[in-house]
């Protein structure tokens, strides 16, 4: 869980005693993978997290910590369970990059979506508290927490979409015949916009959600990197993807006998969804099948680093096969095969 650090640990420890006083500190790497350095800061008695920008090039938008503080910033009032946020450094000088301090939160994280760490007892209450912290996102209005600003508003299929389709025509992979066909599908199949605007998390799945210690609802959703504004149902097409990918498909649960394990199906975990959420459409076959689409890519994307060797994540050529795997689960909606609400 620990390792090492890429900035000055007295550097932080001269600013945080010049914000807050003079403490004592304590500071432990917590995140590997591909997203912002994070770490565990115990300051005096300040229990908080740090998260910051890498360090070297990144792309021009990338690793926007600036846009994760604003929008914890703006849910934390408004009763989202997100952690507070305490402030925000963007000068460079101090610890190499910018960074940001959050509330520390203490919780439980699931990475398996079939919670085979629970008793069987506990795990339907895991997933409707999913539902439920989704739900409770998508009920804020942008423009009523000062985030009307924090994407473009509108046709947001047609441009996720379009940027997909053109991420895909730019690979150099080798060919996936189905994922041209959902290329073809899914613009025929795209429901008309109806003007709904709220927060869209981009990455709404278990493993991003700190649970609780005790209860089975989410305390802090984690990781907004992908957040702007955008269709609901995008992220509810998201969540239920693992109901049409296999446990060895990034952990899905296809297959398995959900009614023995515990979990809901997609009709009960929609449901819960839409009984917080009443004014969002029903979730049709087009947002599950794009939600499927869009990870088919991303796959692709992975593939492609990894054979020009600058993959970040250990797991990539483990990963590579699963743009065709995932492509194949949206053909199984679009034909009828895969279950839909």
């Amino acid at each position: 869980m620990s390792g090492s650090l890429d900035f000055d640990k007295a550097a932080l420890g001269r600013y945080l005693d010049a914000a807050f006083g003079a403490g004592r500190l304590e500071v432990e790497r917590i995140s590997g993978g591909q997203s912002n350095p994070t770490y565990f800061v115990n300051h005096g008695t300040a229990r908080m997290v740090l998260r910051k920008k890498p360090v070297g090039p990144i792309l021009p938008g990338a690793h926007a910590i600036e846009r994760e503080y604003r929008v914890l910033g703006a849910l934390h009032p408004a009763g989202v369970p997100v952690a507070r946020p305490i402030l925000i450094e963007e000068d460079d000088g101090v610890l190499g990059t910018p960074f940001y301090l959050m509330e520390r939160v203490e919780g439980r994280v699931f990475e398996d979506c079939a919670l085979p760490d629970l008793p069987v007892a506990e795990r339907r209450g895991i997933w409707m508290g999913l539902a439920d912290a989704l739900a409770r996102m998508h009920a804020v209005r942008p423009a009523e927490v000062g985030l009307e600003d924090y994407g473009k508003p509108g046709n947001y299929f047609g441009r996720q979409l379009a940027r997909w389709t053109r991420q895909w025509h730019e690979s150099d992979s080798e060919p996936i015949p189905q994922i041209d066909r959902l290329v073809e599908w899914l613009p025929e199949n795209m429901p008309e916009d109806d003007g709904m605007v709220r927060l869209a998390h981009g990455d709404f799945r278990m493993g991003n959600m700190l649970f609780h210690p005790t209860e089975p609802r989410v305390v802090a959703i984690l990781d907004w990197e992908l957040s702007t504004l955008g269709h609901p149902l995008a992220d509810v097409g998201f969540c239920a993807m693992p109901w049409h990918s296999a446990p060895d498909e990034y952990g899905g649960l296809l297959g398995l006998d959900l009614a023995a394990e515990g979990i809901p199906t997609q009709a009960e975990f929609v449901a819960r969804y839409r009984a917080g959420a009443p004014d969002v459409a029903p979730l049709l076959p087009f947002h599950e099948v794009f939600a499927l689409f869009r990870f088919a890519v991303i796959f692709v994307g992975i593939a492609d680093r990894a054979r020009a060797g600058s993959a970040a994540g250990e797991d990539a050529d483990r990963l590579a096969p699963l743009a065709r795997r995932f492509a194949v689960r949206a053909l199984e909606i679009v034909e009828g095969g895969g279950h839909h609400v």
